[in-house]
């Protein structure tokens, strides 16, 4: 498939970007098993956090300030595990999605490819480091 005059690969294609069919399927497998990890890690969160709220609601008689306060910041705790793992697994998946598209390895940015350095570390990275340093500026 051209992808912005570049030769990527989808399923069953056999070369993009200098990167071998086996290459993609490695990949692949390496996405899949991240995303079936930050799965099984959410559900587990989401079992534990209803646990937690089950036992906060029959265990809230007689809590002081210093109680609520502990069961406050345990919720917290618990809430921004829960949308940690939940970007960490939309992200795996959407990396999925653009090998399966044809699209992964090239930045969503500039289209250009992004170093396989980047992508060994962070391999559900969909920008190359300069277009992720202007979105973080333009954030901030």
């Amino acid at each position: 498939m051209l992808v912005n005059g570049a030769v990527v690969a989808g399923k069953g294609a056999s070369t993009a970007k200098g990167r071998s069919a086996e290459e993609f399927e490695q990949i692949r497998v390496i996405l899949q098993g991240r995303f079936e990890e930050l799965d099984r890690e959410y559900e587990e969160a989401v079992a534990q956090n209803t646990r937690l709220r089950l036992v906060e609601i029959g265990d809230a008689a007689g809590d002081d300030q210093a109680d609520s306060g502990s069961k406050t910041a345990e919720r917290d705790a618990a809430t921004s595990l829960l949308r940690t793992l939940l970007d960490r697994r939309t992200q795996a998946e959407h990396a999925l999605q653009r090998l399966d598209e044809g699209t992964y390895g090239n930045c969503e940015g500039c289209s250009n490819p992004i170093p396989v350095e980047r992508l060994e570390v962070f391999p559900s990275a969909t920008t190359c480091v300069n277009c992720k340093q202007v979105r973080e500026r333009r954030a901030s």
